[in-house]
C-alpha cells in the first residue's frame, strides 16, 4: 500500500508542479504525433489554449458515431478530449471527464461554462468528477451505465491496470467500447526503473507489455481488441534513454467492445458486411482498425468477431451485416496489427 500511495504522489506531484505545460516533458511519449481528422482539428480551434497546453496525451482516442452517447473519460486533465466529445455527443448526450489531479480539474471546470457557450448549449452536458480510474463506483460510475469509455496516455499511470480494465468493463453498457491511447512495451519494465518518478511521470515506466495487456483483456471476457494506429516513440532524451533504451515502446489506438460470445481466434462463418455510408464524420469509409477499412456501399467478408463488433454495437445502424454462425468455414485469415518489436534495420516487424 505505501508503494502505490508514494506512486500516485508522485504522479500527482509530477502533472501539478513538475510540468507545466507541454513544453516541460522530458519525451515525446506523452505528445500527440498522429494527425487528427478534419472534424476534430476544427472542433479543437473553438477550445481554449490553457486547456490544450496543460493536457498531455499520446494519441487521438475519440471514435466516431458518438451522437447522443455518454461517455465516460478516464484521466481527463484539463478536459481536452471531454469537450471534443461533448460537442460530438451533442447536447442529448453526455460526458463524465474523470481525474485525481486537483490542478488538472480546476482548469477543466473553470473552461466548462465558456465551452458550452461556444457550443451552443443552453445546459451543460460535462460533469468532471474527481477519483481514481481503479475505483469508479466510489464516484458513483454505475453498472452497465456507459456507451463509450476512452482513455488519453493515463492507464499507464494507474497501479492497478487489471483493475482499471475491471471497472471499465463494469461500467460499460452491454456492446459498449473501450476506445483507447497509451503506451505499450514489448517486454515488461524491470522493477528497479517502474519506480523511477521522472519514468513514471513521462508515461514510459508503467507503459503496459502488450502481451500483459492481451492476457489482462482475455480474463476479463474480452479476448478480441483491435489496434486502430500505432507509432514507434522515440525517447529524444539522452539521460533518460541510457536508463530505459533497451527497450522499445509505442503509442497504440485500441478499441475493445463488451460483448459474449467473441472468439480467441478470427472464424470464417461465411459473414459480410456493408459499410452505409451514414456516419456524418465518415461519409465514404469506415475504419475498424488497422486492417479492416470498410469502403461505403462495397461489401467485405469479415470474420465472426467482426461481424459483432458492427452488428451488435452502436455501429450497427450503420452496418448491415449478412450470414450467421449456422456454418463454420474454419480460421478467418485477418492481416495482424504490427508488432512492438523491431527487425534488424530497426524498422517495425509484424507479428
Amino acid at each position: 500500500m505505501a508503494g502505490i500511495e508514494e506512486r500516485i504522489r508522485n504522479v500527482k506531484q509530477y502533472y501539478s508542479k513538475t510540468i507545466r505545460t507541454t513544453k516541460d516533458l522530458k519525451t515525446n511519449a506523452c505528445c500527440i504525433a498522429e494527425s487528427q481528422p478534419d472534424y476534430i482539428r476544427q472542433i479543437l480551434q473553438s477550445i481554449d489554449s490553457e486547456i490544450l497546453n496543460k493536457f498531455y496525451g499520446c494519441g487521438s482516442p475519440i471514435p466516431p458515431a458518438i451522437k447522443d452517447c455518454v461517455v465516460l473519460d478516464i484521466g481527463c486533465g484539463t478536459g481536452r478530449d471531454t469537450f471534443v466529445v461533448s460537442k460530438l455527443v451533442g447536447d442529448a448526450g453526455k460526458v463524465i471527464g474523470v481525474d485525481m489531479i486537483d490542478r488538472q480539474l480546476e482548469i477543466a471546470n473553470r473552461h466548462t461554462d465558456a465551452q458550452m457557450k461556444k457550443f451552443g448549449y443552453s445546459v451543460s452536458n460535462i460533469e468532471f468528477r474527481k477519483g481514481y480510474a481503479e475505483n469508479l463506483k466510489e464516484i458513483g460510475i454505475e453498472d452497465n451505465s456507459v456507451d463509450v469509455v476512452i482513455s488519453n496516455c493515463v492507464i499507464n499511470l494507474c497501479c492497478d491496470k487489471r483493475k482499471v480494465f475491471s471497472e471499465i468493463f463494469r461500467v460499460l453498457k452491454p456492446g459498449g467500447e473501450l476506445y483507447f491511447s497509451d503506451v505499450f512495451t514489448n517486454r515488461r519494465i524491470p522493477s528497479f526503473l517502474a519506480a523511477d518518478p521522472v519514468l513514471v511521470g513521462e508515461c514510459l515506466a508503467g507503459a503496459m507489455y502488450i502481451e500483459d495487456f492481451r492476457r489482462t483483456l482475455r480474463e476479463l471476457n474480452c479476448p478480441d481488441y483491435r489496434v486502430v494506429s500505432q507509432r514507434a516513440i522515440a525517447i529524444s532524451n539522452s539521460e533518460i534513454e541510457a536508463k530505459i533504451g533497451m527497450i522499445n515502446f509505442c503509442s497504440m489506438t485500441i478499441r475493445a467492445f463488451k460483448l459474449n460470445g467473441i472468439e480467441d481466434i478470427c472464424e470464417d462463418y461465411g459473414q459480410s458486411a456493408v459499410y452505409l455510408g451514414k456516419i456524418p464524420q465518415c461519409p465514404h469509409r469506415f475504419i475498424l482498425d488497422d486492417h479492416h477499412i470498410f469502403i461505403a456501399d462495397k461489401p467485405q467478408l469479415v470474420c465472426g468477431n467482426t461481424a459483432a463488433m458492427l452488428e451488435q454495437t452502436r455501429l450497427g445502424k450503420h452496418f448491415k451485416v449478412t450470414g450467421d454462425h449456422s456454418r463454420h468455414f474454419g480460421k478467418f485469415l485477418c492481416a495482424p496489427a504490427a508488432a512492438l518489436d523491431k527487425t534488424q534495420n530497426g524498422a517495425l516487424g509484424c507479428c
